[in-house]
């Protein structure tokens, strides 16, 4: 589960600049308007009696002419008389286009706006996009959050299982088919510095990723493919990191069902790593950790004990007690080894 992070008040500031910036012209016009047009009434407009008005007066008359209710009276004057004919038209266009759109993006940041995520994507700089919200996209976006990175993420389906999961955690959702033409700019791309392709497609993932390389030429891309035999040619033709689900699966299932010790594998080239947990006992008591690096190959990656807090990259110097819970990591044909030596060769039937 992604863990919601404290909100930073250094975004919303450039959330705010992207508005200001995409709103500029309204921006001018509202100062035109209410502050400048006054000013040309303050100038010109001279009572039936003769008299001059003061800036609040004809701040006043501009407001309420808006709405087609001026406060001042009429006088015989052409300019003045265009404005009032001119500016309820402008200024109704200025406010319903301009101001309330302007308010509705700023305070409402409904997150399955378009328009919404592509102000927030406006703000970002060497983001993450994440393609697919499903599982693998999820659990990558989660990875990434943790990591303190800021991510966009693009799925088509609305009421996919992890959107709203996303949406609590603070992560802008775009909902839109990758494939329109709109979608990656929406997710501002060309200052990404890096996409994950992750949908079921692998034909969607490939031309994403195509489109990707064309808006940003330096972008990473990673994708998530189901042919195996896609894989490398990816990697030589898009110079893409391509992964193959079923490939990285694999192992993992494999190991599972012969020994529920083993943690988690993976392989380097062509070697099988594993890692496994370690209960010290009469083999290995008193013996150091670089120890058990030197004979058998096995790295500790983190050492506990009892109810204390994990140590994580224990010292080589230091000495196992009877008790202790060893992560190691080692090839398969060392953690053999190892389990022969401690007397723990054969797997339990389960975990």
């Amino acid at each position: 589960m992604i863990r919601v992070k404290r909100r930073r008040f250094v975004p919303h500031v450039r959330y705010f600049r992207a508005l200001l910036g995409r709103f500029r012209i309204t921006l001018a016009m509202a100062v035109a308007l209410f502050g400048l047009l006054p000013m040309v009434w303050v100038a010109l407009y001279r009572s039936p009696g003769g008299g001059r008005i003061r800036y609040g007066e004809a701040f006043h008359h501009v407001y309420f002419l808006l709405f087609g209710q001026p406060s001042l009276p009429y006088v015989p004057n052409v300019f003045l008389e265009a404005l009032n004919v001119l500016t309820p038209p402008l200024g109704i266009a200025l406010v319903l286009d301009g101001l309330v759109r302007f308010a509705y993006l700023f305070f409402a940041k409904h997150k399955s706006d378009k328009e919404w995520i592509a102000v927030t994507s406006e703000t970002m700089r060497d983001h993450v996009v994440v393609c697919g919200a499903g599982r693998v996209g999820y659990r990558v976006v989660a990875q990434l959050v943790e990591l303190d990175r800021e991510v966009v993420v693009v799925e088509r389906n609305e009421d996919a299982a992890f959107v709203a999961a996303l949406r609590d955690a603070g992560v802008a959702v775009l909902i839109d088919d990758i494939r329109s033409p709109q979608c990656l700019p929406r997710t501002n791309v060309a200052k990404a510095a890096a996409i994950v392709c992750a949908t079921d497609d692998d034909l969607a993932n490939m031309n994403v990723a195509l489109d990707a390389r064309k808006l940003n030429a330096d972008i990473r891309v990673v994708m998530r493919l189901f042919d195996d035999d896609l894989v490398a040619k990816v990697r030589d033709a898009f110079q893409a990191e391509a992964l193959s689900t079923s490939a990285l699966a694999a192992p993992a299932l494999a190991l599972a069902a012969l020994d529920p010790r083993i943690q988690h594998s993976f392989r380097i080239g062509g070697e099988l790593m594993v890692v496994t947990h370690f209960r010290v006992g009469r083999a290995l008591l008193g013996m150091k950790v670089s120890a058990l690096r030197d004979r058998f190959g096995g790295l500790v990656l983190a050492r506990q004990q009892g109810s204390s807090k994990q140590q994580l990259h224990p010292p080589g110097e230091t000495t196992m007690v009877e008790g202790d819970l060893l992560t190691v990591q080692a090839t398969y044909r060392e953690y053999l080894a190892l389990r022969i030596f401690t007397g723990e060769e054969l797997p339990p039937r389960s975990g």
